[in-house]
């Protein structure tokens, strides 16, 4: 008797082990609890349609990102998440465009009969793929876009080697085709690499407009090859004075090159007919008076302007605006305004 109740507890004991050690495994499985659901991520700008679901991704488990053959445009895109992906999870995806291939993955597709705005796109998050779509290239980049703040924002959050993101649905269009932002490279000089990384974050926010402000009193910042004095003399200081700087044609269409990769416009001004004391310190044929200025590196403004009355300063408009226009792709061009 004693012998069939020892048995029995055993058993009994052993029993709750095994279920103990089951609920333990269930419970080490779940994903965690993201501090934010979908649709409370403090995207920026704010998509215009956010639908969260109860589901969430495990980050480790994504293998690729799929290009489907008719969408090889999308090739650039790609290895831009690509790197990013592998910068913030430390996973390198493979990219692939057999859409056979049943891997968990991410997938980039245009569907040009799904949305009427080309920067539109769609977004979902599932239990184990991520699929992008939009009407065009442009729509597919800024999805991309809404996806790294998405991981951007979780591994911030809590940061975890077993990263889950929140599941749902988000479905966007700007509210604004024009979306600008401005650096003033004329006052104080930003070398190429700081405006490529300005343009890096721009593109986060999906700005898709960039107005280099390139002249002004205290310094002429691009190459013209008729009129080589402009930045020979007129770039070589800065406010406070510093040894400012220039862009030669080859930077400018570099800087050009890597704002239309992320979808971005550069929107060139040259100040005219005031603001331009750099310019009447190259050469003294746009003074009235022909006679060079001093360069100048302070703050104030309005005491400055080419010559209205010569025939030369239109001479000179027409080689500066020839110019830059040649090695910009954009539709606008912002000749300033200003009259002193």
């Amino acid at each position: 008797m004693t012998i069939t109740i020892n048995f029995i507890n055993d058993l009994y004991l052993k029993i709750l082990y095994c279920i103990l050690l089951i609920f333990l495994i269930v419970a080490s499985c779940k994903a965690p609890q993201s501090e934010f659901t979908l649709d409370e991520i403090p995207l920026i700008p704010l998509p215009k349609i956010v639908n969260k679901s109860e589901e969430f991704l495990n980050v480790n488990k994504i293998q690729s990102i799929l290009i489907f053959d008719s969408d090889k445009i999308l090739n650039p895109i790609a290895n831009h998440l690509q790197d990013f992906w592998e910068d913030h999870t430390s996973k390198e995806l493979a990219i692939i465009h057999d859409e056979l291939d049943l891997n968990p993955t991410i997938s980039l597709e245009i569907k040009n009969d799904s949305f009427f705005n080309d920067e539109a796109y769609n977004l979902k998050i599932g239990v184990d793929k991520i699929n992008i779509t939009g009407k065009t290239a442009e729509g597919i980049y800024r999805g991309v876009k809404t996806l790294e703040q998405i991981l951007k924002l979780t591994e911030f959050n809590y940061n975890s080697k077993k990263l889950f993101l929140a599941g749902g649905e988000i479905t966007d269009e700007p509210l604004y085709e024009y979306r600008g932002a401005m650096l003033d490279v004329s006052r104080h000089f930003f070398s190429v690499s700081d405006v490529k990384r300005y343009i890096d974050i721009l593109s986060i926010y999906k700005i898709n407009y960039l107005h280099l402000h390139l002249s002004d009193d205290q310094g002429w910042r691009i190459e013209i090859k008729s009129w080589p004095m402009l930045t020979q003399i007129g770039g070589q200081t800065e406010v406070g004075g510093g040894k400012g700087g220039f862009y030669s044609q080859e930077d400018f269409r570099e800087i050009v090159k890597y704002a239309e990769d992320h979808f971005i416009t550069i929107v060139p001004e040259i100040d005219v007919p005031g603001h331009t004391n750099a310019a009447l310190a190259s050469y003294a044929e746009l003074n009235c008076d022909d006679r060079v200025r001093e360069l100048y590196t302070g703050m104030e403004v309005g005491f400055s302007s080419l010559c209205v009355q010569k025939e030369i300063t239109y001479d000179f408009l027409d080689d500066v605006i020839r110019e830059i226009s040649e090695i910009s792709r954009g539709p606008y061009f912002d000749i300033g305004g200003d009259v002193s």
